[in-house]
C-alpha cells in the first residue's frame, strides 16, 4: 500500500518511543534508542518502494487457490490461515520435519497476505511469500539478511546491558524501599511470586519498572519496556519506554506462560493489569501499545484461544479501541469488558477487592445477531450520559475555543473545511491535525496538493514551535521526538482514483489502527476516471464514500473542499462550498477559515464552526498567525465567542418575546 510512515531516518542521539493508553502519557526518554527491526525478521533484505506504485492487494480466494495449485496444506484460522513453515528445514534450532507432520508454525493474514513464522521469526508480504515458494521448489533455500541479523544482535545486546543493571523488585536490599516501590507503582497487593514468574524488574536510576520480552522461539530477551510514575498535581501519570522503539516492539507481555492447550485469553492494555489478572488465575496478556494499536504482526500469536475478553482500560477511548480490535480477532470469538465504577480496569479492581470472575461473566459479546430491544443498549446508553466529556470526544490543547464549540474530535465522523485560496487552509489543517497525533491519536495524511516532504517540514516546524532553519544543530532532537508521533503518511500526489484512496486508507486502518484521515483536498479525487460523468454527481459520489468510510470504520475523516468562486468582499458561508449540497449535508461538522478582520480586535483570520451535528453550537474566534513556528493561535478570542453565544441567547429571547406578544394580539 502507498503509506509511508514519519522515519526521518537520524539514528544519532535517539529517544526512544512513548505512546500512552488509558491513564498513561508521554514523557521524556530514559535511555537512547536503537535503530533496526528487533521483533520479526525478514528472510530477505528491504528494498526501497517499486517506483510503479504500490504492492498488489490479494484476496482470500486468491490466497486458497495458490496454495492449493501448489499443494500446500492449510486450514482457517480465526484471522490467519494456517501453514507448514516453508522456514524451519535446515534451521539450526529445529528438529528435521517430514512433509506430513510438519507443524502448522506459518500464519498468513487474510486480510493483507502477508505472513509470520512463530518458530523462526521470518515475516514478509505476500509477494514474498510467492517468491519464496518458487524458491523452494527450485531447491534453493530462503535467504536471511546478515544485516537484518546484526541489528536484532545489536539491539539484544543493548537490551540486555539495561536488564543487567535492574534489579529483580522482590530482592531489593531494604524492604521498605520495596514496598515503598509497589506501593508508587499501585501494586501494593501484587505479590512478589507474580512478579517473580513475569520476570518484573526495577531500574533505580530511572526509578522504573522493567517488563521483559523474551523470544516466543528461544526464550531469550528481545526488548524492555520501562514504566515510570509522574505526579502532576494530584493526578498520575504513567510514562512509557521501549527498546526498541515502538513500532518494532511487538511483545505480547506474559507470552512464555501461556500453555499451548490454553482456549480462553483475557487482553489487557498494560503490564500491571495482566499481573493483577494472572494473580486473580486468569490466563492474561497485555498489548504492547495499550489502546493505540494491536500490530496485525501479533495476531498469529492469538490464533490458538476460542475465546478472547478484551479488557482494556477503564475509559470510552479505551471502549472504542476493544471494539475496533475485536474486529481484527475474529467478532464471534471476542467479549468486551464495558468500563463502569463497578468494572474498573484490572489492577484497581484488585485494589478494591473486585471479584473478577463476575465482571468476567458480564462482558458483553462483540457481535449480536440484532438488536431488539433497548434492553441490550441500555448500559451503552447510561455509559454515554455518564461520560458525557469522555463522549464529546478528545480535547485539542491548543485550540481551547474550539473545544467549547466541537466540543471534542471523535471517531466516526466527517468535518469539512474550507477557506480562500492562500489563506492558510493546509497550514492550520496541520496543527490541527498535529494536536490530536501528540495526544496519540494514530493519523493518517493524505495530501495531494504539496508534497510529503514540505509537509512534514511544516508539521515539524509547528512541533518544535521554531524555525529549524536557523537552529540546524537541533534538528535531529526535534525530529527524534516528532517521529515517535504515531504519524503515516499516503504516497499519492496530484490526481487520484477514489478507489486506490479507500483501498489504501482501509489498509491503514487495518495495518496502523488509524483513527483519523485528512484529505486534502477533494478536488484532486476527481480525476481522469470521472471526465465522463457530470463532475457534481461524481463530487457527491466521492463524498458519499468518504462518508461510508468513516462510518463503517469508526475513524473520523477532515476532508478539505476549496470554496467556489465569490466576490473577494463577502464572507465564506457553508453554500460557499465548492459543488452541490451533499458534502455540507453528509459533513457532521463543517469548519471554514475566513479571511476578514474583526470588528471587535485585531486579526485578519479566523475559524467559524457553521455546522455542528453534535450538540448544534456554532460560532467563531480569531486566530493569530506566528510566521516564525507556522502555528496558528486564538489567545485573545475569549471574549469573542462569549460575544457570539450572548448575542444568540439575545436574539433568541426577542424571538420568544416576539411571539408571545403576537398570540396577545387580537
Amino acid at each position: 500500500m502507498a503509506l509511508v510512515p514519519l522515519r526521518p531516518g537520524r539514528a544519532a542521539g535517539r529517544l526512544l518511543p512513548v505512546f500512552c493508553g488509558g491513564t498513561r502519557s508521554k514523557g521524556a526518554s530514559l535511555s537512547p534508542g536503537v535503530p533496526g527491526r528487533l521483533g520479526q525478521r525478514r528472510y530477505k533484505k528491504d528494498v526501497l518502494p517499486s517506483p510503479e506504485g504500490p504492492a498488489p492487494s490479494v484476496s482470500i480466494t486468491e490466497i486458497r487457490q495458490y496454495l492449493r495449485a501448489h499443494d500446500i496444506p492449510f486450514h482457517d484460522g480465526y484471522s490467519c490461515l494456517h501453514t507448514p513453515s516453508l522456514f524451519t528445514a535446515g534451521h539450526a534450532d529445529q528438529p528435521p520435519q517430514t512433509a506430513g507432520s510438519a507443524p502448522y508454525t506459518l500464519f498468513i493474514d487474510k486480510t493483507t497476505g502477508s505472513f509470520l513464522c512463530t518458530a523462526t521469526l521470518a515475516e514478509g508480504t505476500w509477494q514474498d511469500f510467492q517468491a519464496n515458494v518458487e524458491l523452494q521448489h527450485r531447491g534453493i533455500p530462503p535467504a536471511s539478511s546478515e544485516e537484518m541479523e546484526e541489528d536484532m544482535r545489536q539491539a539484544s545486546e543493548d537490551a540486555r546491558c539495561i536488564w543487567d543493571r535492574a534489579l529483580p523488585l522482590w530482592e531489593l536490599l531494604d524492604e521498605e524501599e520495596t514496598n515503598k516501590t509497589k506501593a508508587m507503582f499501585g501494586i501494593s497487593l501484587v505479590s512478589n511470586a507474580t512478579l517473580k514468574r513475569f520476570g518484573v524488574r526495577y531500574l533505580r536510576t530511572a526509578k522504573s519498572l522493567v517488563f521483559p520480552w523474551f523470544s516466543p522461539r528461544n526464550a531469550t530477551l528481545k526488548g524492555l519496556k520501562l514504566v515510570r510514575v509522574e505526579k502532576k498535581g494530584n493526578t498520575i501519570a504513567y510514562l512509557e519506554e521501549t527498546l526498541p522503539r515502538i513500532d518494532s516492539y511487538h511483545n505480547l507481555f506474559g507470552l512464555p506462560l501461556i500453555g499451548c492447550r490454553d482456549t480462553e485469553l483475557v487482553l489487557t492494555g498494560w503490564e500491571l493489569d495482566a499481573l493483577a489478572l494472572h494473580q486473580a488465575g486468569v490466563a492474561s496478556l497485555a498489548l504492547p501499545r495499550g489502546t493505540t494499536c494491536l500490530p496485525p504482526a501479533l495476531l498469529p500469536y492469538l490464533e490458538q484461544f476460542k475465546r478472547i475478553t478484551l479488557w482494556l482500560g477503564e475509559d470510552l477511548r479505551s471502549w472504542e479501541a476493544a471494539k475496533l480490535f475485536a474486529r481484527k480477532l475474529s467478532l464471534k470469538r471476542c467479549s468486551l469488558v464495558r468500563p463502569g465504577n463497578l468494572q474498573p480496569r484490572p489492577l484497581e479492581a484488585l485494589n478494591q477487592g473486585l471479584n473478577f470472575t463476575k465482571i468476567l461473566r458480564a462482558a458483553l459479546p462483540a457481535s449480536h445477531k440484532s438488536i431488539i430491544s433497548f434492553r441490550q443498549l441500555r448500559e451503552e446508553v447510561f455509559g454515554e450520559l455518564a461520560n458525557t466529556e469522555q463522549v464529546a470526544g478528545i480535547k485539542w490543547v491548543r485550540f481551547p475555543e474550539l473545544n467549547k464549540l466541537l466540543k471534542g474530535h471523535r471517531r466516526g465522523e466527517l468535518t469539512v473545511f474550507t477557506g480562500p485560496t492562500g489563506s492558510g487552509k493546509t497550514t492550520f489543517i496541520s496543527e490541527y491535525a498535529l494536536d490530536l497525533c501528540m495526544q496519540g491519536v494514530c493519523t493518517l495524511w493524505g495530501s495531494f496538493e504539496i508534497n510529503n516532504v514540505r509537509l512534514a517540514k511544516i508539521m515539524l516546524t509547528q512541533f518544535a514551535g521554531r524555525r529549524l532553519e536557523d537552529q540546524l544543530e537541533l534538528y535531529d532532537e526535534w525530529a527524534d521526538r516528532f517521529e515517535n508521533l504515531p504519524l503515516y503518511f499516503m504516497t499519492f500526489h496530484g490526481q487520484q482514483n477514489i478507489k486506490t484512496v479507500i483501498d489504501t486508507m482501509q489498509h491503514a486502518v487495518y495495518m496502523y489502527d488509524i483513527s483519523h484521515v485528512i484529505i486534502d483536498n477533494l478536488q484532486f479525487m476527481m480525476g481522469q476516471d470521472h471526465l465522463s460523468v457530470d463532475r457534481l454527481i461524481a463530487q457527491d459520489y466521492v463524498v458519499g464514500a468518504f462518508r461510508k468510510f468513516a462510518t463503517d470504520n469508526n475513524c473520523h475523516i477532515t476532508l478539505v473542499i476549496h470554496p467556489r468562486k465569490e466576490d473577494d468582499e463577502k464572507e465564506l458561508q457553508t453554500a460557499s462550498i465548492f459543488g452541490s449540497a451533499k458534502a455540507s449535508q453528509e459533513a457532521d461538522n463543517v469548519l471554514i477559515l475566513q479571511e476578514r478582520k474583526l470588528t471587535s480586535g485585531p486579526g485578519k483570520r479566523f475559524l467559524q464552526v457553521s455546522k455542528n451535528r453534535f450538540d448544534g453550537d456554532v460560532g467563531i474566534f480569531p486566530l493569530e498567525f506566528s510566521k516564525t513556528s507556522l502555528t496558528f493561535s486564538s489567545s485573545k478570542s475569549k471574549s469573542r465567542l462569549k460575544k457570539v453565544k450572548e448575542e444568540k441567547e439575545l436574539l433568541a429571547k426577542k424571538a420568544l418575546e416576539g411571539g408571545v406578544g403576537a398570540s396577545k394580539k387580537p
